[in-house]
């Protein structure tokens, strides 16, 4: 087929286009204030430079009998004992995989498998779709499933828990900490109730790891998930931690990778890089965690102290210290993101995996704020790159922005007859 002028030209100048591209990429990039990182983390350059040689020479099979093989065996090794220690676990209790979605799925079907007599689930209502679809899965195939319900700075009630275990319960699955809020759960005490009860005990932990100091050796827990990319490691890599004597069922059957526990050659650059960004994180966690308190509670106060009628949702002192959730009233959250893009901010208005939907947060839901805070709530994550101009320029921005777009907006009003009838619209639905 014989090309016009205008094709021939289009195909001519695409070098030139991808490089315009690129170079308007990487100025964004530059530019960018990154305050998502509760969806996803910058990769951490010693990260980068730990496994580009298992991308680039090392390309061995970990598994092979030769020394090619060999040593890429024992990078994979090295990996375990670094994942072990920021978890304060043994090497032989972590089950490398793709990504906390996957071992969110192992260790529920896991748990299920081992205990077959047993058809009862207990999860909580803010959970991550990750476990909350698989829930609602599993109700479909006769097993039961309570799920908790949180007070209105997103708690749960121990009462409430106890009061739903029986002798029936297979498995307690809860997470460590909100990924929209912030919340931290108080698991060693509900660990403790689901023992008692003979129930196993699985904590997606995703964004507690590398935020929260970590000790299996004294913990409750039974199973533990965690994720790369929430530690500066790249997408596509996690961990799953299965404790010594529970017995586990693997989800992906073939090969004996990984004790037979999880079938699948190892994909070995995420693997070393994730053995990194976990020695990275037990290195930094309290120097960090202490530095995104001080950015983020600065964030949070001004935010609160300059814009009227706002408020921060979650529990105020039982949080991730890099977290803040906040209701703007009146207000549409996916407005204020769209103006916020427009100065290069990056935030979240909830859970990236839920992205799309024009639904309020199921998490927020759960916790019953009026629909005036509802929609209008944004979630500012931090990481241990975070700097005080960052925080300066979102200070500098937010205040005019929620006043335009509070100005466009016709609800003033609690007492509005339209907000009220939307608040019992979702109270009926819930």
């Amino acid at each position: 087929m014989e090309l016009n002028v205008n094709q021939q030209s289009l195909i001519k100048n695409i070098p030139l286009i991808l490089s315009c591209y690129h170079v308007k990429l990487e100025a964004m990039q530059k530019d960018c204030i990154y305050l998502d990182n509760n969806a996803t983390t910058k990769v951490d350059p010693e990260v980068i430079e730990a496994m580009l040689p298992y991308l680039r020479d090392y390309y061995g099979n970990p598994s092979s009998m030769h020394t090619f093989g060999g040593q890429v065996g024992k990078a994979v090794r090295q990996a375990r004992e670094q994942v072990a220690a920021l978890l304060g676990a043994d090497e032989s209790e972590i089950i490398f995989n793709s990504c906390g979605t996957e071992g969110d799925n192992a260790a529920i079907r896991a748990a299920l498998l081992a205990q077959p007599e047993k058809r009862h689930i207990i999860t909580t209502q803010v959970e991550h779709p990750a476990v909350l679809n698989v829930c609602k899965q599993l109700e479909t195939q006769g097993y039961s499933v309570t799920y908790l319900s949180v007070n209105r700075q997103g708690q749960l009630d121990l009462n409430e828990l106890e009061a739903s275990l029986t002798g029936n319960t297979a498995l307690v699955t809860i997470m460590y900490a909100n990924n929209e809020t912030g919340t931290v759960f108080p698991i060693e005490q509900i660990g403790l109730r689901a023992k008692e009860r003979g129930a196993l005990f699985h904590v997606d932990a995703v964004q507690a790891v590398g935020k929260i100091p970590l000790n299996m050796k004294t913990s409750t827990i039974d199973m533990l998930t965690m994720s790369g990319h929430k530690i500066h490691a790249p997408k596509g890599i996690g961990a799953l931690y299965v404790r010594r004597g529970v017995r586990f069922r693997p989800l992906l059957i073939g090969g004996g990778q990984e004790r037979g526990r999880r079938a699948g050659t190892e994909n070995v650059p995420g693997i070393v890089a994730l053995g990194k960004a976990a020695e990275l994180e037990l290195f930094h966690i309290e120097e960090a965690t202490t530095r995104e308190k001080r950015l983020r509670d600065r964030l949070e106060q001004t935010l609160i102290a300059t814009i009227p009628e706002c408020e921060v949702n979650g529990d105020p002192t039982q949080r991730l210290p890099n977290t803040t959730n906040i209701g703007f009233k009146y207000i549409e959250g996916e407005a204020i993101l769209l103006h916020l893009n427009k100065h290069n901010i990056c935030a979240s208005s909830g859970s990236a995996c839920s992205s799309g939907s024009l639904e309020p947060s199921h998490v927020l839901r759960a916790m019953g704020l009026p629909y005036t805070i509802l929609h209008g709530s944004i979630r500012f994550s931090l990481c241990r790159y975070t700097t005080e101009a960052e925080i300066d320029a979102v200070l500098s921005v937010m205040p005019s922005v929620v006043e335009r777009l509070r100005a466009l907006s016709p609800f003033k009003s609690d007492q509005a007859n339209w907000l009220q009838q939307q608040e019992q619209a979702l109270l009926t639905k819930s």
